[in-house]
C-alpha cells in the first residue's frame, strides 16, 4: 500500500510522436515537456503502475489492457519514417488491470480485459517524457462509446482507490482538440473554452465543477473545441478521481501552434 494519496492528472498530451520530433518543432513543445518532466518530482514517489486513460481508445465496453508486455500502437499518419519504429519498452501489469476491471464491475458497469491492446501515442508520447527509461508499469483504460461524461465521472469515483494504492491516474487528451482549426483560426474558441475550463477547475466547489463538466456542452465555445468529445473525457474521469480534491493549473500556453489556448492539470498533490 502507497504511504500517501497520489494525485491525478489530466494533461494535453501535443499531437502525434512529438517527442521524437523535437528537433523539427522550433520549441513548440518546450513547456510542456518541462511540465512533464516534473510529474515524478510532484508525485515524490514512484508509482506502482500508472493507469492512462486515452483520447485515442474507445470501445463498447470500458476496458483495460492487461498486456504484460504492450505491443505499440502508430495511431498517425504523416509523419517520419522513423517515427513509426518508436518502441516504448514499459511493461504492463496484468495485476493492476485485473484490479481496475474489479473496482468498475463493483460500480454497476461492465468492464473487460484486452491482452492484445497496445500503447497508442496518447500513452507513449508523453510517458516518454514522464519516465524516459521505461521502467514504470503502464496500462491503459479505455473511454467508453457514447461519451457520457456522467459515465466517466461515475468510473473515476470507483478508480479513486487506486490513488491510494500507488497508481497514478493520468487522464491523457487535449483541452482543445479540433484538428480542422489548428492554427490562428483556434485563438478565439480555444481561448474562451479554456477560460470556462479554468474556473471549472480551479474556482468552483466540487459539486459545482461536476455540474458545470456534465452540461460542458453549454460552455463556451464548447463544440468549436471538441467537436468530437474524445479528448476531453479522460478528464472526466480524472475529476471523479479527485472527488473533493482541488485543481492546480500545472501547464499553460496560449499561442501552441500559431494561437491555441491549451492547459493541463493537477488534481490534489501538493
Amino acid at each position: 500500500m502507497a504511504t500517501q494519496i497520489l494525485p491525478a492528472y489530466f494533461i494535453s498530451h501535443g499531437g502525434g510522436p512529438w517527442p521524437w520530433m523535437k528537433d523539427q518543432m522550433n520549441g513548440a513543445y518546450d513547456r510542456l515537456e518541462a511540465s512533464l518532466q516534473e510529474i515524478p518530482r510532484q508525485i515524490g514517489i514512484t508509482p506502482k503502475a500508472v493507469l492512462v486513460i486515452s483520447g485515442h481508445w474507445e470501445e463498447r465496453d470500458f476496458t483495460v489492457m492487461s498486456s504484460q508486455n504492450p505491443p505499440m500502437i502508430y495511431d498517425y499518419s504523416g509523419f517520419p519514417e522513423h517515427t513509426y519504429r518508436i518502441e516504448y519498452a514499459a511493461p504492463g501489469s496484468p495485476r493492476t488491470a485485473e484490479r481496475v476491471r474489479e473496482l468498475i464491475e463493483g460500480a454497476g458497469f461492465p468492464a473487460r480485459l484486452d491482452s492484445k491492446r497496445g500503447f497508442d501515442h496518447g500513452t507513449f508520447s508523453p510517458l516518454a517524457v514522464i519516465y524516459p527509461q521505461a521502467d514504470v508499469p503502464v496500462l491503459q483504460l479505455s473511454l467508453r462509446r457514447g461519451y457520457d461524461p456522467k459515465d466517466h465521472l461515475a468510473i473515476g469515483r470507483a478508480l479513486a482507490p487506486l490513488r491510494n494504492e500507488g497508481v497514478l491516474i493520468l487522464g491523457s487528451g487535449l483541452s482543445y482538440h479540433n484538428l480542422r482549426e489548428f492554427g490562428p483560426r483556434a485563438k478565439t474558441p480555444s481561448a474562451a473554452f479554456d477560460h470556462w475550463l479554468q474556473e471549472t477547475l480551479l474556482a468552483a466547489r466540487p459539486p459545482e465543477r461536476i455540474k458545470r463538466l456534465l452540461e460542458w456542452e453549454d460552455a463556451p465555445s464548447a463544440r468549436a473545441a471538441h467537436p468530437q468529445e474524445d479528448h476531453l473525457l479522460p478528464l472526466m474521469v480524472v475529476v471523479g478521481a479527485a472527488g473533493d480534491d482541488r485543481a492546480t493549473l500545472v501547464y499553460h500556453e496560449d499561442s501552441f501552434f500559431g494561437g491555441i489556448t491549451v492547459s493541463s492539470f493537477m488534481f490534489g498533490g501538493v
